[in-house]
């Protein structure tokens, strides 16, 4: 949530409201009170709690006066009413002006805290959906969608962010691991320090040791002075560890020694360093099959599979990818100076049959080549067929006729064939990028087999993929 959950007592008698913010003490959050209805309302305009306990019998005025006042407002908060004058009418009464439960006083501790902590989690929740109401394109970090699936993941980013606990992000390439593993970051008590990501998978083997754990000067050739490596560069920050699986597997029992000691020792030294980091990592691959199949540690798997967080992929994640589609629409024609700003409704429809295998990455690389190689103001669905390709997976709500499972789906035109004009030519370098992720999302989003298959390093093709997501 963008606000901090606080709570505030609105009790004439001090003895009470003391007990109740007693009552409430394992709660954790800040309670004020109030003991009359004129200071409750100057409190809740100036910081609007997310729950109130009312009285309903105020010195100075009816507590239904400031539930009209509140439900004729809209604030977003929840009031629970306490009073020992409890009626059915009182209660209706109550209720109609906005209330969200209802106390009659004399209630036990467990009572009102059980109370509390409901309202809590329901203006929570009630934020989120109101976050993404009416089909805007709002954020949760740097995530985009309001799919239930989504709003499950956001949950699990609140709820472990403040741990200390390793944090193991899976899901196929392009869902946006990494935005995860910041959002897990951004979100708990070490915010304010460093973020450092590293791809295993990008890094050649005999370097990798290097780049986590750092070297001394004459350590190995090229190091011509010391370096501290991203453990160090991370210390009480978070070291993101993506395609964790990639890792050989001496250096994951290094790593399982810096996790059980908190020590790192550098490259050509014999001097353990402390740090202190939160790790999380990610993988596109089932991390107990790897360790299964005696390519990743089982240990070192307990260590770091502590809270698991799934990414669902693009296809299962319903209308957001209408929402991404237009929050990125709007990103690239700012950036390329085009004049698009919305699409059209047969487009919309095409977007919404795609398959998606490449996920948020392919559906930004389709929107920005639309951008690049079109002029708007409307995306047409002309200027993603040849882009996108044939429809992979036909959906009913979408309006598309169920095609043919048995025929194999044929490449894009724009792989098929060459340029027929001089005004179909485009730069190599827009030319590349959609080959390269065209190869990967025909291999299911496996960097490697696309690699294999256009016999370049998989290496080089990580760091192309870096690069145009910093882009």
């Amino acid at each position: 949530m963008e606000r901090s959950s606080s709570i505030l007592i609105v009790e004439d008698s001090p003895t009470l409201a003391l007990t109740y913010r007693e009552y409430l003490r394992p709660l954790g959050l800040p309670v004020e009170i109030a003991e009359t209805g004129e200071t409750a309302l100057k409190k809740i305009d100036a910081a609007l709690p997310s729950v109130i306990l009312l009285d309903l019998m105020l010195p100075d005025m009816d507590g239904l006066e400031i539930l009209k006042r509140l439900h004729d407002e809209k604030r977003d908060v929840r009031v629970i009413v306490i009073t020992a004058h409890g009626s059915v009418k009182v209660a209706v009464d109550a209720m109609r002006e906005g209330a969200t439960d209802f106390l009659l006083k004399p209630f036990s501790a467990e009572r009102i805290l059980t109370t509390v902590r409901n309202a809590l989690e329901i203006h929570r929740l009630s934020g989120l959906v109101e976050q993404f109401a009416g089909g805007r394109a709002k954020k949760f970090e740097r995530f985009i969608g309001s799919s239930p699936a989504m709003q499950a993941v956001y949950r699990m980013i609140e709820d472990c962010a403040a741990s200390k606990a390793s944090v193991f992000i899976m899901g196929p390439s392009g869902t946006g691991k990494e935005l995860c593993a910041e959002a897990v970051h951004n979100q708990s008590p070490r915010k304010d320090k460093r973020f450092v990501a590293l791809n295993c998978a990008a890094i050649p083997a005999n370097l990798i040791e290097s780049e986590i754990f750092g070297h001394k000067k004459g350590a190995f050739t090229g190091a011509t002075a010391d370096r501290d490596g991203a453990a160090v560069t991370a210390d009480g920050g978070t070291l993101f560890l993506d395609e964790i699986c990639e890792m050989p597997l001496d250096l994951q029992a290094k790593l399982l020694r810096f996790i059980q000691t908190g020590q790192v020792v550098p490259v050509g030294s014999n001097t353990p360093r402390n740090v202190n980091v939160r790790f999380v990592c990610a993988t596109n691959r089932n991390p107990w099959e790897e360790v299964e199949a005696g390519r990743f540690r089982e240990d070192l798997y307990y260590r770091l599979h502590v809270v698991p967080i799934h990414l669902p992929p693009l296809a299962e994640r319903g209308d957001d990818v209408l929402l991404i589609a237009h929050h990125l629409l709007a990103q690239y024609a700012a950036e390329e100076a085009k004049t698009f700003d919305q699409i059209e409704p047969e487009a919309e429809a095409r977007l919404k049959a795609h398959s998606w295998p490449g996920n948020v990455r392919e559906l930004g690389n389709v929107i920005h080549s639309a951008v690049v190689l079109n002029d708007g103001p409307v995306l047409t669905t002309k200027m993603l067929e040849r882009l996108m390709g044939p429809t992979r997976r036909l959906r009913a709500e979408a309006g598309i006729p169920e095609a043919a499972p048995a025929r194999p789906a044929p490449a894009p035109a724009a792989f098929s064939a060459m340029p027929i004009s001089a005004e179909e030519i485009e730069p190599l370098a827009v030319s590349e990028r959609r080959i390269i992720e065209h190869a990967i999302s025909l291999m299911g989003g496996k960097v490697r087999k696309a690699a294999k298959k256009l016999e370049v390093n998989p290496s080089t093709l990580y760091r192309k993929l870096k690069e145009w997501e910093e882009a």
